[in-house]
């Protein structure tokens, strides 16, 4: 791949070559990405693709990179940030956003327009394209409760429209996520309400999150799913494992789910505080976690 050739190619675009992903993961870990993309709009995005398509570079598309951890390798090819991406209009009850909108922002803006049905996920720090991708979900709401449809970039560089249905939602889980596809665009239907108690109901779960959540230091939020019949919190306590320390990263003391950057941790402390807190909760209680989050790039070489 020719760097400064696709730099070339594309000036109207933000790139930037060997770009280190600790300046914008929530972990702040992650090593380079060989070209780091922002686009401003799908039009530029598609032609990014399709020049990646031409030219056989690999690409990935990551979000705002809160849920999500990159190898201190980094990552070949173009890496594609869609935060400037974050149009957020509202018509009626209908909320619809840009991928790279800040799902916390298209809370606020429903709040704006007193409609309800948002109100769970005002303390998400995702962007809107990543929490359709995971189904992101908090305080018993979840976005296929309120997904009207989206916009995907599909891999032959086609724009398709996925209605709820064809998502096929489940727990952490989407369509998308087994489809080489980008999400653009999402809408969401939501309901008349009265603007006091739902700012009444978003006052509170920020809160809780604010007093449940080690939010005082770089995580990259819940490591692992809930497992069926159990709290993963719990299990990690209950495990004897809550305020360890793996080089600079260490289960919080404040909420075992997480796993937080207290001293220049690297991406590699996490992978493996993660792969030891799993070992250990099997062996002791059988019990299979699964991460939620997303652990993507290489080992450095």
């Amino acid at each position: 791949m020719n760097k400064e050739k696709i730099v070339g190619v594309f000036p109207e675009i933000t790139l930037l070559v060997d770009e280190p992903l600790m300046n914008y993961t929530f972990t702040k870990t992650g090593g380079p990405a060989d070209v780091l993309a922002f686009p401003k709009t799908a039009a530029e995005t598609e032609k990014l693709i399709a020049y990646c398509r031409e030219e056989a570079i690999p690409w990935l598309v990551l979000g705002n990179a809160s849920n999500l951890i990159v190898r201190d390798g980094g990552i070949r090819g173009l890496v594609i940030m869609l935060s400037l991406m974050n149009q957020i209009t509202v018509t009626d009850t209908l909320v619809e956003a840009d991928a790279g909108a800040k799902l916390i922002d298209t809370t606020y803006a429903a709040l704006q327009e007193s409609l309800t049905g948002f109100e769970f996920a005002c303390g998400i720090p995702g962007s809107v394209g990543g929490a359709v991708f995971m189904n992101a979900g908090a305080y018993g709401g979840e976005i296929k409760d309120i997904l009207a449809s989206c916009d995907v970039l599909m891999a032959d560089g086609k724009i398709r429209t996925f209605t709820n249905e064809e998502m096929a939602f489940s727990y952490r889980h989407s369509k998308i996520q087994e489809i080489n596809g980008i999400i653009l665009k999402a809408r969401f239907q939501l309901a008349e309400g009265n603007q006091e108690k739902i700012k009444a109901r978003m006052d509170e779960l920020t809160e809780l999150r604010q007093l449940k959540q080690p939010l005082e230091y770089p995580s990259c939020g819940s490591v692992f799913k809930r497992p069926e019949g159990h709290f993963t919190g719990k299990l990690i306590q209950d495990a004897g494992l809550q305020g360890l320390k793996w080089g600079g990263a260490q289960i919080s003391e404040k909420h075992a789910g997480f796993i937080v950057n207290i001293d220049h941790a690297t991406a590699t402390d996490y992978v493996e505080l993660i792969a030891h807190i799993q070992q250990v909760i099997k062996e002791k209680f059988d019990v299979n976690l699964e991460t939620e989050v997303r652990i993507i790039g290489e080992e450095v070489r």
